[in-house]
């Protein structure tokens, strides 16, 4: 079940706030848990399991490490391997197998094969509910949060649907106080709704559109350097507001629950730097690689040639987070690079006459890193490059019939309207800080246009359920 979906917006969401508005003190927080369960199993049912058992385990670890402290690090470990065993288990025992076999095949050795025992399926937001979950145990480890009491609220806690499936991935020393006590206002309401108008129409009127240009790019055979140029310029379009845009729908849906959650996006397409992109993009993963992996791998403590490698390590491992593909790899190994080049060259400062300059070779290296999170495999992500760098021997790219669809005014319009979004537009956080009149009609103009939409696309991918 996606937000932007007719049976999300006028059948589960009217029947989950209405269940949970009737509700009273801990009760609410037994109903948010069984209706996320019911929009987490609505396809997959068996995948409910999944999130219980790591629900239980970490509930579990954590009255441990309080109730027998000298079991503290024996219970962390229990945590950490189960987690990651999931992880290991549902998302790369697969790409494992794959990558054995490969190696075996080139070494000779076909007598030791392995072969998949199960078609394994990748659970919706194993990535995001396994990291969240996980964390807990190690803030409790660490004496950074208190132990969870009460089962409903750490299952209500790991299981709320609104950042379920793909974030942001939410630390309970954040929300801790208001699983305890919260308000429910209508200021807070009304922003709510303000976030989540926003967040469907960031998806629906501008990365739906965005995505059908990047994938006509991708599949298109002799692309030209314009079209390849024009498609990942889309898809970094498509990916942002994609992703943007369910976050805000996910921090409006909190704030109608009662919750505030951690902004997730700020302006990444403004950054300078590879670095200041990382500040700004998907902020709840670059946050949490950073505390639970990169400080405690020595961070930038341990002279420049460990930083360096922290650095490689933390983004290789992140960009394997996003996917069991050497494809994420790479994309994680340009941004690793990209990061340590700019700490040994000084933080990548320079003066106001430099920004410009700063400012598009960012966005050059993020587009270039997109074509290998995007590209089905390395071959199509180099062919990809090859188009980009003009490499492809192909006609004028006017006239042909994949232009019908490339350069198409509609899309063509959303293009140039996400970019214009993307840079110029505040964010749904500063937008929704005073609403008024105005707003209130720009928005109710939104979220009509979003609805028709729904109603006339057909396509309507959520790229980050796949994580």
């Amino acid at each position: 079940m996606v937000f932007s979906s007719h049976l999300f917006l006028f059948y589960f969401l009217p029947t989950a706030l209405f269940l949970y508005y009737i509700g009273r003190g801990q009760a609410r927080h037994v109903v948010l848990t069984l209706v996320s369960y019911v929009f987490y199993g609505w396809g997959h049912p068996a995948f409910c399991w999944l999130l219980l058992g790591s629900t239980l385990i970490d509930y579990w670890c954590g009255r441990v490490m309080t109730t027998h402290p000298h079991r503290k690090r024996w219970a962390l470990r229990v945590s950490i391997l189960t987690n990651l065993g999931m992880l290991a288990v549902f998302k790369y025992g697969t790409f494992g197998i794959e990558n054995w076999n490969a190696l075996i095949g080139l070494l000779g050795l076909q007598d030791t094969l392995l072969l998949p025992v199960l078609h394994i399926t990748l659970p919706l937001g194993i990535s995001f509910y396994t990291f969240q979950s996980m964390s807990y145990t190690i803030d409790v480890y660490r004496g950074e949060t208190r132990c969870v009491r009460r089962f409903s609220d750490f299952a209500c806690y790991v299981s709320m649907f609104p950042q379920l499936v793909a974030g942001p991935i939410v630390r309970y020393q954040t929300v801790a106080d208001q699983f305890v006590g919260r308000t429910h206002t209508l200021a807070k309401a009304e922003r709510g709704i303000a976030f989540f108008i926003i967040g469907l129409a960031q998806k629906v009127v501008l990365a739906n559109p965005c995505g059908r240009i990047a994938d006509e790019a991708f599949l298109e055979q002799g692309r030209s350097c314009l079209d390849a140029w024009w498609g990942i310029v889309a898809y970094s379009m498509q990916i942002f507001f994609d992703f943007a845009g369910y976050s805000n729908m996910a921090i409006g849906l909190g704030l109608l629950l009662g919750f505030t959650f951690p902004v997730n996006f700020n302006h990444p397409y403004h950054a300078r730097s590879i670095t200041d992109f990382w500040r700004r993009w998907h902020i709840s993963l670059s946050t949490w690689l950073r505390d639970y992996l990169y400080i405690p791998l020595g961070g930038n403590r341990k002279g420049a040639v460990r930083t360096y490698i922290n650095l490689m390590v933390v983004m290789l491992l992140g960009g394997l987070w996003h996917g069991a593909s050497w494809n994420f790899v790479i994309w994680g190994l340009i941004h690793g690079l990209a990061l340590a080049g700019e700490r040994l060259a000084g933080g990548g400062k320079g003066g106001k006459a430099l920004a410009p300059a700063r400012w598009l070779s960012t966005y050059v290296i993020v587009l270039v890193a997109w074509v290998f999170f995007r590209a089905g495999t390395l071959h199509e992500a180099f062919h990809y490059l090859k188009s980009m760098a003009g490499m492809d021997s192909v006609r004028a790219p006017w006239g042909r019939l994949t232009d019908a669809i490339l350069y198409q005014p509609y899309l063509a319009g959303s293009l140039l309207l996400a970019a214009w979004a993307a840079w110029r537009m505040p964010s749904a956080h500063l937008f929704t800080q005073q609403l008024n009149s105005r707003k209130w009609a720009l928005l109710a103009c939104l979220s009509a246009l979003s609805l028709w939409l729904l109603t006339a696309q057909s396509y309507n991918p959520f790229i980050y359920f796949i994580f």
